[in-house]
């Protein structure tokens, strides 16, 4: 196959304000009922002064860039289903409070149509323009 489904360059974004029940819907399905989550006046008193998002709900609103970036490229051809590999470098440098508003960039940096795999570039935006994650993805698309 001389194209592949992306190309560098190739990028979509989500966003989504980060609400109360996001919160306390995720620690109820994890488990992580971390007082830095679901605790206010804990975290009051804390530098952060409330309450902040667990980083893996974050993570899965990365999740969403790569479903979008799947849809965007037509999908899984009738002979390949793209699946996600992984993530790498994954970090969060500000944290992100209820009632912030995120955009993430997903943005495809290599390609390897060998491996018939792509990696992309996560970046994590507050409402304030704060770069507030970082990470990378790898997506391959696996042979039926």
């Amino acid at each position: 196959m001389s194209e592949f489904y992306v190309k560098v360059g190739d990028a979509v974004t989500f966003a989504k304000t980060v609400g109360e029940s996001d919160v306390y819907l995720f620690a109820g399905i994890t488990g992580d009922f971390l007082p830095n989550h679901i605790n206010e006046q804990f975290m009051a008193r804390s530098k952060y002064g409330h309450r902040i998002a667990h980083g893996a709900l974050i993570v899965g609103f990365m999740s969403t860039c790569a479903t979008l970036m799947i849809g965007k490229c037509g999908g899984s051809s009738l002979d390949e289903t793209p699946v996600a590999l992984g993530y790498d470098k994954v970090r969060f440098l500000e944290p992100v409070v209820i009632g912030d508003t995120v955009t993430l960039t997903y943005t495809i940096a290599e390609i390897d149509p060998i491996k018939r795999q792509s990696v992309a570039d996560i970046e994590v935006m507050n409402q304030k323009g704060d770069l507030v994650g970082v990470a990378r993805h790898i997506l391959r698309w696996v042979k039926h």
